[in-house]
């Protein structure tokens, strides 16, 4: 029996609303069981992340002291506006000129020691680069013998672990043969 279309609307708000009262019902035991863990377990709205910061367990506010020992500053430069705070892989900027013959106490913030002038530093860096860079070889793979593809955009070589694509189709009832192409 075909339908029309004011039933099929009439069919979609009575399910609405349905679905409505079972959230709301499925809200009220997720509420109730949260409840009783922060009652067992004595947790603050600070330990949910609800205190003065979001992240901050303690519910303290960050003092001005606490917030800026997190930012690093510039504790190296060249004077063109390259700095490194000194954490984390040196910049190319900075291992290029000690490479070059430069010191690391010359780029220095605040650092006394004068450095050389940035055209006579550039000229030293350029007429050592050559000689200091040979190209790097890189080994060449084989190709893959295997490529599996599910004509959606996934694809996959065979090397490595199956990707989640992969593992769900299979999981799914397909077989790897399905895929290969």
């Amino acid at each position: 029996m075909a339908q029309t279309y004011k039933q099929i609307q009439k069919q979609i708000d009575q399910l609405q609303r349905q679905a409505e009262v079972m959230r709301n019902g499925e809200i009220k035991g997720v509420v109730e069981r949260i409840r009783v863990a922060i009652a067992h377990y004595g947790l603050t709205a600070a330990h949910l992340g609800l205190g003065s910061e979001p992240g901050n367990a303690t519910g303290k506010p960050k003092t001005a002291a606490a917030k800026s020992s997190t930012k690093s500053k510039a504790k190296f430069g060249d004077g063109n506006g390259n700095v490194w705070s000194g954490r984390g892989p040196r910049p190319h900027w900075l291992r290029d000129a000690l490479k070059a013959g430069r010191s690391i106490d010359e780029f220095r913030a605040g650092s006394s020691a004068k450095s050389k002038p940035a055209a006579a530093a550039a000229a030293q860096v350029e007429a050592a680069a050559p000689a200091a860079k040979a190209p790097a070889k890189k080994s060449k793979r084989a190709p893959s013998k295997f490529h599996y593809s599910d004509g959606a955009g996934n694809s996959w070589t065979g090397r490595g672990p199956k990707p989640g694509w992969l593992k769900a189709a299979i999981d799914s009832g397909k077989s790897l043969q399905d895929f290969a192409q």
